[in-house]
């Protein structure tokens, strides 16, 4: 799943901030530490750190619950040295930190967490280009999926309303997203959910009663 090079602006209002939860995994939102449930992003280096894919997967499979640098190079197919870099990069960013450690024979495995359910974003350049990559994931996503029998759906639709009814619209789709990984876990399969809403550069039909009152003359062939 955002940017930023200054300080949050804090004359936006809660509803005016990007919500970001990378990922939006199928399993329960409550992960098996403790976490703060937001986090502001408000630095150049955070934004760097978490709009990156892999990072992105990680911090999206440690909602679910604390992990190992192994069990996550297992979910991811990587090798460890490379998780272990990206978890480097989001620790020093403040993204993730070691919520426990467990001693394995003559090893202490740490246990990554992250350091809030959701992180806040306002730059308007990195939540676009952000926004387009997660896109770009979910019709990755829905390519690879194959199968007869499986739950797929997609739609869009436009409407032309004022920016303050565009924020309420958001913050619904954001309260849409978070009771959907507040699922219970269950089955086998892990479902995504992608939603989006953005301003374009339609053409729209005038109001009705404007093209009532138009008085040009439009002649016709006999």
């Amino acid at each position: 799943m955002a940017d930023h090079t200054s300080d949050p602006d804090h004359s936006e209002t809660r509803e005016h901030q990007r919500r970001d939860t990378p990922g939006g995994d199928a399993s329960t939102a409550v992960p098996d530490y403790e976490l703060a449930e937001e986090l502001s992003l408000s630095s150049p280096d955070q934004y760097r750190a978490l709009f990156e894919e892999t990072r992105m997967e990680i911090v999206s499979l440690l909602l679910e619950r604390a992990a190992t640098t192994s069990e996550l190079a297992v979910a991811l197919g990587k090798p460890k040295g490379t998780v272990g870099h990206h978890l480097k990069v989001l620790e020093e960013a403040g993204l993730v930190h070691v919520v426990r450690t467990k001693r394995v024979r003559a090893l202490e495995a740490k246990y990554y967490g992250r350091t809030a359910r959701v992180f806040l974003f306002q730059k308007i350049g990195e939540a676009t280009s952000a926004s387009q990559r997660i896109m770009e994931t979910a019709a990755k996503e829905i390519a690879e999926a194959d199968g007869p029998d499986r739950v797929a759906m997609g739609n869009i639709r436009y409407a032309r309303i004022p920016r303050e009814r565009a924020w309420e619209w958001a913050q619904r789709l954001n309260d849409l997203i978070s009771e959907f990984i507040h699922e219970p876990r269950g089955g086998d399969t892990t479902y995504g959910i992608v939603v989006g809403l953005y301003e374009t550069t339609r053409h729209s039909l005038p109001d009705a009663d404007e093209s009532a009152t138009d008085t040009t003359d439009h002649k016709t062939s006999p």
